[in-house]
């Protein structure tokens, strides 16, 4: 299993717009970007223990979340998403989803009870991550808890394997079964101006690159945007 590197800033609009300037000399708008943002909207799940999101907080080695995950609210192409986490480094597993199987996941909202009568949709897909989140629901409970959305643009470069987002408006909402809607209600996440900037890469981060971000000027945070949508504004904004 291939993990990689994935660090995660608080930033603010002028630092975006500083950095966005620079960093567009040197690196290429990821497939999506196209020299502007895009929208990401995803569900996450967690167990009947809160498994993902204490486990988050508490900064355990080894930790997993599932997510279903849209780009620009396009219901023709869909992914699940297994992301787990071991000794700070990151590993992602997906598989393409139907429309109608996500339906039936989300149709009763975050009630875990139905969530595990509806899993049975998942043994219509083939594929392992199918079958491993089945399995999770039925037997740990887990079930969708909250959608989060946000406009996303990024910058790749082929060595090192980098890509650098900047990920603006996180919003959050638990309005799951809206998930294909175009308005989820999404409340922000952070206070106003700030946004998340994440820093992936394989075995190395080249200098240039790191000379143009000035990393240790940033305010690095360990928390996902998974566990910024389960927690209230005032307690990420004391972060800030």
């Amino acid at each position: 299993m291939f993990y990689r590197v994935e660090d995660k800033y608080f930033i603010y609009e002028d630092q975006i717009a500083y950095l966005t300037n620079r960093l567009k000399e040197m690196m290429d708008y990821d497939e999506h970007s196209s020299g502007g943002g895009y929208l990401i909207r995803s569900v996450y799940f967690d167990d009947a223990d809160d498994s993902a999101l204490l486990e988050n907080e508490a900064g355990v080695d080894e930790r997993e979340k599932f997510r279903i995950r849209t780009y620009e609210r396009d219901d023709t192409f869909i992914r699940l998403e297994e992301k787990s986490k071991k000794s700070g480094l990151t590993h992602k597993e997906s598989a393409v989803i139907g429309k109608n199987t996500v339906e039936t996941l989300l149709k009763d909202g975050c009630s875990a009870g139905r969530a595990v009568l509806n899993s049975e949709c998942l043994l219509k897909e083939n594929g392992f991550l199918f079958k491993k989140l089945y399995a999770k629901m039925n037997t740990s409970l887990l079930h969708p808890v909250t959608i989060v959305e946000y406009e996303r643009q990024a910058f790749v470069e082929r060595v090192g394997n980098v890509r650098i987002t900047f990920d603006r408006n996180i919003g959050a909402s638990e309005y799951v079964d809206r998930f294909f809607k175009d308005d989820v209600y999404a409340r922000p996440v952070l206070p106003a101006g700030a946004h998340i900037l994440e820093v992936k890469y394989d075995e190395f981060l080249p200098e240039y690159i790191q000379q143009i971000l000035e990393i240790g000027s940033l305010q690095r945070t360990a928390f996902s945007k998974y566990t910024m949508a389960r927690r209230n504004y005032e307690q990420i904004g004391e972060l800030l």
